[in-house]
């Protein structure tokens, strides 16, 4: 049992982390479970269960950490731990006639690098049509082809 304070002490016990209050459990969660252990313990920092320093101690986080999550859990509550933040894509520049250039020059054994400067689009905005489907994956380079 590692003690937080005087109060507060925290206990691993078959992948499970418990936290203790006096002699009773109040709170637990799985080892991996990295957004319970800072809600949590960003919890306790906000109704002045423990300090800041406390928990930079016994847990070996970041001092910054623990003051970039004790905000999350001030301004947005529990729900800022678990709710998955909706990510916007940008607008492709992949489009219409460069998009079927890409495709043809790809399908015709070009390399990325190459496509990239042949149409002025970044090698990274083409990497990422391939990783989602809209472009062909160029062809792997052989052992027998890299020596030549």
């Amino acid at each position: 049992m590692t003690e937080i304070n005087s109060s507060i002490a925290v206990q691993k016990e078959k992948e499970q982390v418990w936290y203790i209050h006096g002699h009773l459990p109040v709170f637990h969660h799985h080892e991996e479970d990295v957004r319970s252990f800072r809600m949590f313990t960003s919890q306790m920092i906000v109704n002045g269960t423990v300090k800041p320093k406390e928990i930079v101690k016994a847990f070996g986080v970041p001092s910054i950490t623990v003051k970039r999550y004790v905000k999350v859990f001030r301004e947005q509550g529990v729900k800022g731990f678990y709710e998955t933040k909706s990510r916007e894509s940008s607008a492709s520049v992949l489009k219409g006639e460069v998009l079927e250039r890409a495709r043809a020059l790809l399908e015709q054994g070009r390399s990325v690098p190459d496509v990239s400067s042949e149409l002025k689009v970044l090698a990274n905005t083409l990497h990422k049509a391939i990783r989602a489907g809209r472009l062909p994956a160029p062809p792997k380079k052989t052992d027998s082809a890299a020596r030549q």
